[in-house]
């Protein structure tokens, strides 16, 4: 919530807290954000589009998508390999941006069983993540401390990772649309 609260202006992310998450009148908001009580209202719901996103796909295949990516999360925070494995299709293609990855190794991984070993190698990374809506669908986001480090595409099919990207380049980073997903 913190990176997507980050990406407002300051004016929409005002109108936002204030009324969608403390319940304050837009009347006293009113004159926080310099506006009338009606124009408050804009960049509320503004706001409120951009926290919100907008999947890119049905309801239902987007709570398909975001259990896939809940048990890819949680199986990367335990190392467990059997688990990796059975959340990545055999055929998984992992891309990386060059800062991503450390020294030696590839940016691109083909396969369940060496994307899995790598997971496990840099499972640290993964109890900052976080299920977020990535450019429209479900991905992670890696922000310790509410700073955006990292964020993860992935692609489903079948119920399994069948590849992902793993994005840290700080201008591919402030280009995605970030939005939380809601339950």
């Amino acid at each position: 919530m913190l990176v997507v609260l980050d990406r407002l202006g300051p004016a929409e992310r005002i109108a936002f807290v204030l009324h969608d998450m403390f319940a304050v009148p837009f009347e006293e908001i009113a004159p926080v954000v310099g506006r009338t009580q009606v124009a408050a209202k804009k960049p509320a719901s503004r706001a409120r589009h951009k926290v919100r996103g907008t999947p890119v796909v049905p309801g239902t295949e987007l709570d398909r998508h975001r259990r896939v990516a809940e048990a890819f999360l949680a199986a990367a925070r335990g190392g467990d390999l059997g688990a990796l494995l059975a959340v990545l299709d055999p055929d998984v293609v992992r891309r990386a941006d060059p800062v991503t990855v450390p020294a030696g190794t590839a940016t691109v991984v083909r396969g369940a069983r060496a994307v899995a070993e790598e997971t496990v190698f840099l499972r640290e990374r993964a109890r900052h993540a976080a299920t977020a809506l990535v450019d429209g669908t479900v991905g992670l986001v890696v922000a310790p401390r509410g700073r955006l480090r990292i964020a993860l595409t992935l692609r489903v099919e079948d119920e399994r990772i069948t590849a992902y990207e793993v994005i840290a380049d700080p201008g591919r980073l402030r280009r995605l649309e970030l939005a939380v997903l809601e339950r």
